[in-house]
């Protein structure tokens, strides 16, 4: 399987999670048989039906569990039948959603890496895995998109909470959420509009801005580049701006620090490319007023290849069939008129035309006061060289809700130079997951997560350690700088995270909740 395409699923599939040695204790055993469960389930407002439950042999031993929940919401649940502690694990959905993805048990938690519950959804629809861009399903079923949008997470988690009680005996003890991307937009709304569902979550490159996300992308779609040109651009960039973090090591740490002037390239790019790399830079805006609170970092360039360009298996590329499909049958209210990639205009007045409709599909509620007094744990995520979702509007959503503190309940790690979900020139890996359930579990919040870079063989070729926001890594000056023993915690680069743009007024409109 090629990295591009490799960098695809991260974003539509789940984000594999990571457990710290296991702190429950030992949990109860099954008190009904799997076959048991194939039966219809009346949990209130989320009638379920089990269509299948099978013993499935191996480390660990675990009971298959697919049904629906009414009225079209597929879902899949593995429960350990030995070994299980108490935990239930979530997994979010990315982008239009509409295949489950194989929910995995999380790694290093118990000897057969199966002390958990864990399950995922299709978030309310199907499509072929051939076509994952696919929302011909939302031209006209509002339930369908209501369940995309604001109800399926919060349902699987009562659906999921209701059999592993009958299947166990017990409801579990603790209860996790982790995605990326649209999951990541998921955990947050979760926070947000239901705070009792769970103990913790990860939230994850966030598409909270649901709103102006998909104009986002229609935006850097119409503005690509050759990707020989994209080549020339990265290399300049790097050169350019490799060392403005203090240290040369082939990633730039916060892609703010960058000046580079594309105009320097007059020769190597056309005119029309020069213009379009300042657009990406840049992001839309509309008579000065900035239509997404963000633009392409500086160091992401290789990964527009695949994100903007048409690339095998992943047709136009990521960005034009986003942006695509969702303006034709996702974003604008049901029966009003509808855009494209072609015809979106990038104005004030189409982007309050997305408006009532996307606000439920947005989490960038700035309430959490239920989640925090329910002792909700909360860990937010994001590369700093995102191509897909920039990584200023997560900045600016933890500005509006913490102050750029490090509040009791939250905390935010920005990854140096990694690209959506995961990938990157240097690091490539990030799991903060294990940090989470020991915040959860045993009270110390995280103060250091190492992110992992990985050659294209999936050796380790670089270790970093990743700080809570604002702090960051520095080099201590002695030791190879690809390894994280040579790191310390530092201030900050002192940028002012609060950005001004179209959408302020969103963060106080927090959409419908489902029963």
């Amino acid at each position: 399987m090629s990295r591009k395409l490799l960098m695809f699923l991260v974003v539509l599939t789940t984000v594999a999670a990571g457990i710290s040695p296991a702190t429950a204790s030992p949990g109860p055993r099954p008190v009904r048989s799997c076959a048991d469960l194939v039966r219809s389930f009346d949990v209130p407002d989320a009638r379920t039906t089990v269509t299948s439950a099978a013993v499935v042999a191996g480390t660990p031993e675990f009971c298959d569990v697919r049904g629906t929940i009414a009225p079209g919401i597929g879902f899949q649940l593995k429960l350990p039948t030995r070994g299980y502690r108490g935990r239930y694990v979530q997994y979010g959905c990315g982008g239009f959603c509409g295949v489950i993805g194989d929910p995995a048990f999380p790694a290093g938690c118990g000897p057969a890496f199966g002390d958990a519950a864990v399950a995922a959804t299709d978030d309310g629809h199907q499509v072929s895995p051939e076509d994952p861009f696919d929302t011909r399903w939302a031209v006209n079923d509002q339930k369908a998109r209501d369940d995309y949008f604001f109800r399926a997470p919060h349902a699987l988690s009562k659906v999921s909470k209701h059999i592993i009680s009958v299947f166990y005996g017990k409801a579990p003890a603790r209860s996790y959420f982790t995605g990326c991307s649209n999951g990541g937009r998921e955990g947050l709304l979760l926070a947000q509009r239901y705070p009792d569902d769970f103990d913790g979550i990860v939230a994850a490159a966030p598409g909270a801005y649901y709103t102006a996300l998909i104009g986002y992308q229609a935006w850097i779609a119409r503005n690509t580049i050759p990707n020989d040109k994209i080549f020339v651009l990265h290399d300049a960039v790097m050169k350019a701006c490799d060392g403005s973090d203090g240290l040369v090591d082939g990633q730039i740490d916060d892609p703010r620090l960058c000046g580079f002037d594309v105009g320097t390239l007059a020769g190597q790019l056309t005119d029309d490319e020069i213009a379009r790399v300042r657009n990406l830079y840049a992001g839309p805006s509309d008579g000065g007023v900035r239509l997404y609170p963000g633009g392409q970092a500086y160091g992401s360039e290789r990964s527009w290849t695949f994100w903007l360009n048409p690339t095998p298996g992943l047709g136009r590329g990521i960005a034009p069939e986003l942006a695509d499909n969702g303006l034709k049958h996702l974003v604008y209210p049901i029966g009003r008129p509808h855009s494209s990639l072609e015809s979106f205009e990038f104005t004030l007045r189409e982007f309050r035309r997305l408006v009532p409709e996307t606000v439920k599909a947005n989490s960038l509620s700035l309430d959490l006061s239920r989640f925090r007094r329910s002792g909700g744990k909360l860990v937010l995520w994001h590369g700093a060289g995102d191509q897909g979702i920039p990584f200023e509007g997560t900045l600016d959503y933890w500005q509006r809700l913490t102050g750029g503190g490090n509040p009791d309940w939250a905390r935010l790690f920005v990854v140096p130079s990694m690209w959506h979900c995961g990938g990157g020139d240097t690091l490539t890996d990030f799991d903060p997951f294990a940090a989470l359930v020991s915040w959860v579990e045993g009270g110390t919040a995280p103060s250091r997560i190492l992110a992992v870079g990985r050659d294209d063989d999936g050796n380790v070729v670089r270790t970093r350690p990743v700080f809570p926001y604002p702090l960051r890594a520095r080099y201590d000056g002695s030791g190879s700088v690809d390894d994280a023993s040579n790191f310390v915690a530092a201030p900050g680069f002192g940028f002012a995270d609060r950005i001004r743009w179209a959408g302020e007024d969103l963060y106080h409109r927090p959409g419908p909740v489902a029963p």
